[in-house]
């Protein structure tokens, strides 16, 4: 059934940004005491440490939780062979490593959330840079899972391919807007710019969660439809490794 499957996990953990940013945008887009003079794009710590707190704490919860629970979800179906099978040890430790990063990347956005900059500086820039490096991490080695599987069920798995690129686009401008965020911090006159890179970032990473949308649908049995691993379960699909 498409509509109650696993892939409703991502879906609801990359909305929560989107309903804190429109939050703001409501409210009027208020000017925060935690915002320094000339700064008139709010960070999203601005936001979470003043009247959205609340929502900001529940918002990065039910974001990791969902993100958490869709990693496991890819890792199980994987077991079961709903979707394509792990094929040796590597992709199954890069599959593993990337719960695990995620996971601490789940407790460095919480923590994040709960320590606010606006009194608790110092804890919450060094649990957002727990929170980025663990799923840049976390990407990096579902990219690893993915080439490896794709190397034996090639061409059949176009869609791990596609999977992949779009976590490797991922990875590479996470990269890039936080080497621009870092930037515009140190030079001290573009504080806006620095709050426009840290909302980019924020929802390039929204779309990364959304992206596990491309991996979990083809799990789904329909009367049309069979579920990936069966599929390439079948007689006559090619299970020797290639070299891209």
């Amino acid at each position: 059934m498409w509509i109650l499957s696993f892939w409703v996990f991502p879906v609801i953990s990359g909305s929560t940004l989107v309903a804190m940013l429109s939050t703001w945008a409501a409210d009027g887009k208020p000017i925060y005491s935690t915002m320094s003079n000339g700064l008139t794009i709010p960070y999203i710590s601005h936001i979470g440490a003043e009247g959205l707190k609340p929502l900001f704490i529940t918002g990065s919860v039910v974001t990791v939780v969902f993100m958490d629970l869709g990693l496991l979800s890819e890792r199980w179906l994987r077991h079961a062979g709903q979707l394509a099978r792990n094929k040796g040890r590597f992709d199954k430790t890069c599959a593993v490593g990337s719960i695990f990063f995620s996971i601490t990347g789940a407790l460095g956005l919480i923590l994040l959330s709960i320590f606010d900059t606006k009194h608790h500086h110092n804890l919450h820039d060094g649990f957002l840079g727990m929170f980025i490096a663990s799923y840049v991490v976390c990407a990096l080695l579902v990219c690893l899972e993915y080439i490896q599987i794709g190397r034996f069920y090639h061409p059949q798995a176009r869609i791990l391919i596609v999977s992949f690129a779009i976590k490797a686009l991922f990875v590479v401008c996470e990269l890039a807007v936080g080497i621009t965020f870092a930037v515009c911090v140190k030079a001290g006159n573009k504080k806006n710019a620095a709050a426009v890179c840290e909302w980019v970032a924020a929802l390039i990473f929204a779309f990364f969660v959304f992206s596990f949308v491309i991996d979990l649908l083809p799990s789904v049995r329909t009367k049309r439809h069979v579920p990936q691993g069966e599929k390439y379960a079948r007689p006559g699909v090619e299970e020797r490794p290639i070299d891209f």
